[in-house]
């Protein structure tokens, strides 16, 4: 009878051993990576302007759109007071002023790339005639804002869309050349 109640107990105990965890489990490490985005440039302007003002101020432009390529506000930021020094240098309409300020006091790299867009169409009325040779590069994205499109100028044939920036980098077609 002894016997009867010593096995149970025995065993009861042996299973209490067995399932007792003590290993010590592997402490987990945890790593920060910082992912890196490529950071796209600016292309050689190969153009030569009559008005040397008007290529500063194509040159801040130029700066601009490879911040909002980059998808970077802070630098677009930065570059947007670039450009409103190079229009301010240049004498321009209050439009143009109006647009590039937005995108500085902004730090929502969509409100930027909506203001891009009138910066743009005012920078292209400027830029005709105003070259003495080579070309700009009016390019196109069908699908910007919502698939109602949006143009800006380039150095280049090469597509950096600006509005969609490295999600859909290469987005857009050449539309026109400005000579």
């Amino acid at each position: 009878m002894k016997m009867r109640i010593f096995l149970p107990i025995v065993a009861i105990l042996a299973l209490m051993v067995s399932c007792k965890n003590d290993k010590k489990s592997p402490e987990v490490e945890t790593v920060e990576v910082e992912v890196s985005k490529p950071v796209h440039t600016s292309a050689q302007l190969e153009a030569e302007f009559n008005d040397p003002k008007v290529a500063d101020v194509y040159n801040a432009y130029n700066a601009l759109k490879t911040a909002l390529v980059n998808t970077d506000p802070t630098a677009a930021q930065e570059k947007a007071s670039g450009l409103l020094t190079a229009y301010a240098n240049l004498g321009v309409e209050e439009a143009l002023m109006t647009a590039a300020q937005t995108i500085l006091d902004s730090e929502d790299v969509e409100v930027q790339r909506t203001a891009f867009v009138d910066v743009t169409s005012h920078l292209e009325g400027m830029l005709e005639g105003a070259l003495k040779s080579g070309a700009i590069y009016k390019q196109y994205c069908p699908m910007a804002f919502n698939n109602t499109g949006g143009f800006w100028l380039s150095n280049t044939k090469d597509i950096r869309n600006p509005y969609f920036g490295d999600v859909m980098l290469k987005c857009g077609r050449v539309a026109d050349e400005i000579k």
